[in-house]
């Protein structure tokens, strides 16, 4: 007689997992059915592979349709991977019999996806407690005896059930599709079955089993989708209830732990959380950790635990070990409680052929996938440097964003340098899927997703980042047709302010171009009839602009100016001439005459006496006091030791300042407080020291023209105390 035995688990859990491989053990079964994609049966062989290291993922996806995906994640901890392990030891088939990815993919959204209910939070309610979590963690996955849970799991999931609706939408065909395959098992003549589930699905497939016929009218003309499938890595974080995962655990580092370590849960635990804070340089000494262990095992007991668990172990880690310091404690949970843990899969496992040839060519530069951030220095003047930036902005051009650049960019603005903040996330397997589209080795793929960006008619912005993106991971192929277009839509736009946003990262690229070794002449001639339309277009662009237009105008001004400087001396210098000519504009606006002014003034164009006398023309008496304020936010825009070093400077800023009248100041203060407030202190400082020492300025005291006596003497003690006298 057939006989079969349901396992309800709870997806990742270290009591579960040891439950299932404890059970399977005694029951010795000649079949193991576990809860997951039939399309992965033909990759259950990859796991006898010892390069396999989990935690790892299945991962199937449509192959017409890649954001049509899904994972199914396995850790050491999880009952399915011990299931596994049990089944190639025992040298014993294992099947999948959750509904197909084919199926599900082909389906549209079902508001039935799932249990109606939360079973644990059921569970947890009766039995006194407050948070689910904390029950299954008690009374299933802390637990390090060899009782068998299994059927109490089942009875408790049966009495839960009776009183819900049955399941319907995709819960219902799940289900029937888990009795089709349990049907298919033991006609195919297997006689012992273990059958490794939710344990929400434990009654569902409990005999009675309803008709055959039901269930194939429940999934009677379900539409399909082609599907593929294959192993990928995964990671600790990936498994946490935080990262999104909806079967997710609070404290997957945690959970491996307890299931990999058989003795000395507690102390083996906390001598990592010292090991974690001394890595800060922070002072963790061995009696803080035995006093650690002391007070959580202490309170484990008086909770009535049979070990300390996690709530024990965070509770001594905040007290003794970090000193109530939040801060230390979400380092811990960071990197133990949650962890980075980084699976692998064997080189042999079916990978599309762009995932391949990344794989490989990361393997040949010595790249790691690594979750951790990882920051890495590269100098593009040494072959391996270089090969490593092209393959990063190779990579960043098809949306899998394995490097950041905009922590580091700031503070390393070197030609030959590049730092990149290095993080591997396990979903850019399908990213890679996706972008596989493009071509099937990453050069090709890259320089196909160039092409289809500057293809028809896109924005300058969009046209001017692909040239910049093609010198940057050195796509020759792709770099013509993009310089093409780059010529072409900026010859059609008519928009200045387009045109000045784009051009530094033209100029840019014509540095990143020198630095690769690449030609970048094309290049520099589109830069420069780009500039020439700019010179020849600000005058009517900055006509009759507003106050928040002339702030923009600025910015855009401040860039192209820095951008004539990587374009040679006689771009600079057309630059200047044009700005001289603009400057000389009554019209212009206030904020941005003063910008002007001081660009060039810091070019050589203006001495100390003309910017005396433009200064003063702008600050009149007849001149409305918000229009000087706008002059000298940007005039001052670019720093103020011109005021510490320039005495005239500063005698006409200090008259204007005193000629404001009082009912105006008000007005104007807003301004004045933004422009001067983004002085540095020390210059702050030095420029007060300079107005006070100004010759004939007098200094204006304001004294009230009675003193409060009583309270006055309020501030005597106070006074007394700071000064050490007596009153």
């Amino acid at each position: 007689m057939t006989a079969t035995h349901l396992l309800g688990i709870r997806h990742h859990g270290p009591g579960s997992a040891r439950a299932v491989a404890t059970r399977l053990a005694e029951l010795e079964p000649d079949v193991v059915l576990i809860e997951g994609p039939p399309e992965a049966d033909a990759l259950v062989e990859l796991t006898e592979d010892p390069a396999m290291q989990p935690p790892v993922a299945l991962l199937a996806y449509a192959t017409d349709d890649v954001s049509r995906a899904a994972f199914w994640p396995f850790a050491v901890f999880s009952p399915e991977w011990q299931a596994l392990a049990y089944a190639r030891e025992a040298g014993i088939p294992v099947r999948f019999c959750d509904l197909p990815a084919a199926n599900t993919f082909a389906a549209g959204p079902d508001e039935h996806a799932g249990p109606p209910v939360d079973p644990l939070a059921l569970l947890a309610s009766a039995g006194g407690y407050d948070d689910p979590e904390r029950w299954w963690d008690d009374v299933v996955e802390s637990r390090r005896d060899n009782e068998n849970p299994f059927d109490v799991i089942a009875d408790a999931m049966t009495a839960v059930r009776e009183d819900e609706e049955p399941p319907k939408g995709n819960e219902a065909r799940r289900e029937a599709y888990m009795r089709t395959v349990l049907r298919r098992a033991r006609k195919d003549g297997f006689e012992n079955i273990a059958v490794v589930c939710g344990a929400w699905h434990v009654p569902a497939l409990a005999d009675p089993l309803p008709p055959a016929s039901h269930d194939a009218s429940v999934l009677k003309g379900l539409p399909k989708r082609k599907v593929a499938c294959t192993w990928v890595p995964w990671t600790h974080g990936r498994l946490a209830t935080a990262s999104g995962y909806g079967a997710g655990v609070r404290s997957p580092g945690w959970y491996h732990h307890l299931f990999t370590t058989a003795e000395d849960v507690t102390t083996r635990w906390l001598a990592g959380v010292a090991a974690v804070l001394r890595e800060e340089d922070l002072p963790v000494s061995t009696a803080h950790v035995i006093e650690a262990v002391r007070l959580a095992e202490t309170l484990g007991t008086l909770r009535g635990r049979s070990s300390a668990g996690l709530a024990e172990v965070t509770e001594a880690t905040r007290s003794v070990l970090c000193g109530g310091d939040e801060v230390q404690v979400e380092l811990v949970t960071r990197r133990l409680v949650v962890g980075e843990r980084l699976g692998e899969v064997p080189e042999r496992v079916p990978q599309p052929p762009l995932a391949a040839d990344l794989t490989a060519t990361a393997k040949r530069l010595r790249l790691k996938k690594d979750p951790m951030v990882k920051e890495l220095d590269l100098d593009l003047r040494t072959p391996g440097g270089l090969d490593r930036s092209k393959l990063l902005h190779r990579l960043r051009i098809l949306g899998i964003e394995w490097g950041s650049r905009e922590a580091s960019a700031r503070r390393n603005k070197g030609t030959f340098r590049e730092t990149w903040a290095l993080a591997w996330e396990p979903s850019f397997e399908v990213d890679l899927v996706a972008a596989a589209v493009h071509g099937t080795t990453v050069p090709s793929a890259a320089s196909a997703a160039v092409r289809g960006t500057v293809e028809g008619s896109p924005p300058l912005d969009e046209v001017t980042t692909a040239v910049e993106n093609c010198l940057l991971a050195d796509l020759p192929e792709a770099l013509p047709e993009a310089l093409a277009a780059l010529d072409a839509r900026a010859a059609a736009d008519a928009d200045v302010a387009r045109l000045m946003s784009a051009l530094p990262a033209l100029a840019r690229a014509t540095r990143y171009g020198n630095v690769r070794g690449t030609d970048t002449g094309a290049l520099r001639a589109v830069a420069d009839r780009m500039l020439d339309r700019i010179c020849a277009g600000l005058p009517p662009a900055t006509h009759g602009i507003d106050d928040d237009a002339a702030a923009r105008m600025a910015k855009l001004v401040d860039g192209v100016h820095d951008a004539t400087s990587l374009l040679g001396e006689d771009a600079k210098e057309r630059w200047l001439a044009a700005l001289a000519r603009l400057a000389e504009r009554p019209s212009l606006p206030p904020l941005l005459a003063g910008r002007l002014t001081r660009i060039l003034h810091d070019a050589g164009r203006l001495d100390a006496l003309d910017i005396e006398l433009r200064l003063g023309r702008a600050l009149t008496p007849g001149v409305v006091p918000s229009a000087g304020a706008a002059y000298v936010e940007g005039f001052f825009d670019g720093g103020a030791l011109l005021l510490v070093h320039d005495e005239g400077l500063l005698r006409v800023i200090d008259a204007w300042l005193a000629s404001i009248p009082d009912d105006v100041f008000t007005e104007v203060l807003p301004l004045l407080r933004r422009t001067f407030g983004a002085f540095s202190g020390p210059e702050k400082r030095a420029i007060g020291q300079r107005a006070a020492g100004l010759t004939g300025t007098a200094a204006v005291v304001t004294v009230a023209d009675e003193l409060d006596e009583e309270r006055a003497e309020h501030v005597l003690p106070v006074l007394a105390t700071l000064l050490g006298v007596g009153v």
